[in-house]
């Protein structure tokens, strides 16, 4: 699958892409804020970059303007109660690339494709005190389902979490 928006292109990690990947895992804040340690060796971001190649649930987000990838963003199977007609999001983004609406572009994408193809639920979850993420989830539609907890290993630390649900009937509805 590749997915454009107006200026990024959602695709497969490619062996090319370590250098930009290691550029945004690396920020201090980036991964904390989605349970995982950044990375501060390139030889972490190669591994990830490895796993990131094989799952063909992640997608680099390149940015057409200079062909960097600039973050990635998962779309998982239901990790609740195993639904077909059910997906999660996750998504990282690169600082430097933040507060620019690129995200909320890349989301849309994301949810017109997935209810185009026979999802009727997508969930969301942040952390409690990634403001940045909830007011994203917020602005694309979804609703607040649920407090949560979330064992990030290798943190070592529990965080209270926020759970998102839009539903395919409401997103037709937030779009017009």
């Amino acid at each position: 699958m590749i997915l454009e928006t107006d200026r990024t292109i959602l695709r497969h990690f490619e062996n090319k892409d370590l250098k930009d990947l290691n550029e945004y895992c690396s920020q201090d804040g980036v991964g904390e804020m989605t349970g995982w340690q950044h990375h501060c060796n390139l030889s972490i971001s190669k591994d990830v970059l490895n796993k990131n190649i094989q799952n063909g649930n992640i997608f680099a987000i390149e940015n057409k303007e200079n062909n960097k990838v600039i973050g990635h963003i998962a779309i998982h199977n239901d990790s609740e109660n195993g639904r077909e007609d059910t997906k999660e999001l996750g998504f990282v983004l690169n600082l430097n690339y933040q507060n620019k609406g690129i995200m909320t572009e890349i989301v849309y994408t994301i949810l017109d494709y997935l209810f185009c193809n026979g999802i009727e639920y997508v969930y969301a979850c942040c952390f409690q005190n990634n403001r940045p993420s909830k007011h994203l989830i917020e602005k694309c539609g979804f609703t607040f389902e649920q407090e949560g907890t979330f064992y990030a290993e290798s943190l070592n630390k529990t965080f209270k979490s926020f759970e998102y649900v839009l539903n395919k009937n409401d997103w037709k509805l937030h779009k017009h």
